[in-house]
């Protein structure tokens, strides 16, 4: 009689993080960056808005380089609507997905305009109407321009928050509702800029840099990177 072979358990992934260590890893992350913010470019809410959107699948310095005569030429939905499409198009297409960009561009614009009294809405419902304007955008407009308390995760604060323990989920909705219930309400306003900073020029994807990493010891990632 032939015995059964014996089945082969998956690892269990490592659990995530208790509130002591969340509270650990923001208060070295805050000691590093005592005021973070975003590094895209912006002039008011209204501009902010626009550069977020146009941050989607680009890099905060391609977008930067072409919002600077953009929002030189209009920084109001107004002005953005005067300059035009055709214009627009010709300012960002360095950026990624312009022509469709540009078109969102305008059409947020018409909106901000025609139903908001040409203000930016504050809330991240009415936000999300606005065309090319996600949950994440949202998120970073109500944290940046409104000092809400919100996490926009992005692919950045996705890869630390799953490598690290803090805040792990499938999905980016899954992530930041684990995160907001983690993270103290002292580092609710600032957690979405350390954990993206840390993301972009320390946990990178391919190699993290983890001998540089200043929560190394609390991060569950067991493939650490060694030293060069």
């Amino acid at each position: 009689m032939r015995t059964p072979a014996k089945k082969t358990r998956a690892p269990r992934k490592p659990r995530g993080l208790n509130r002591e260590q969340a509270e650990e890893i923001y208060a070295r992350l805050a000691e590093i960056r005592p005021e973070p913010r975003t590094e895209l470019e912006y002039v008011n809410a209204y501009t902010l808005v626009v550069a977020v959107a146009l941050s989607a699948q680009a890099t905060d310095v391609g977008v930067n380089k072409a919002t600077r005569r953009l929002f030189a030429a209009a920084d109001t939905p107004e002005a953005m609507l005067a300059l035009g499409e055709d214009a627009v198009r010709e300012h960002i297409k360095t950026i990624g997905l312009f022509r469709n960009k540009a078109k969102n561009v305008i059409a947020l614009s018409r909106l901000i305009v025609d139903e908001f009294g040409g203000e930016v809405p504050r809330t991240r419902e009415a936000l999300m109407r606005l065309p090319g304007v996600g949950r994440k955008t949202a998120n970073v407009v109500m944290n940046e321009a409104f000092g809400e308390p919100t996490i926009a995760v992005d692919t950045h604060i996705f890869r630390v928050a799953n490598r690290t323990g803090l805040g792990p989920g499938k999905t980016p909705d899954e992530v930041e509702a684990r995160l907001e219930a983690i993270t103290p309400p002292a580092y609710l306003k600032g957690a979405h800029h350390w954990l993206i900073l840390h993301g972009r020029y320390v946990c990178k994807a391919r190699k993290p840099e983890c001998w540089r990493c200043a929560i190394a010891d609390l991060c569950r990632f067991k493939d650490k990177t060694p030293a060069p």
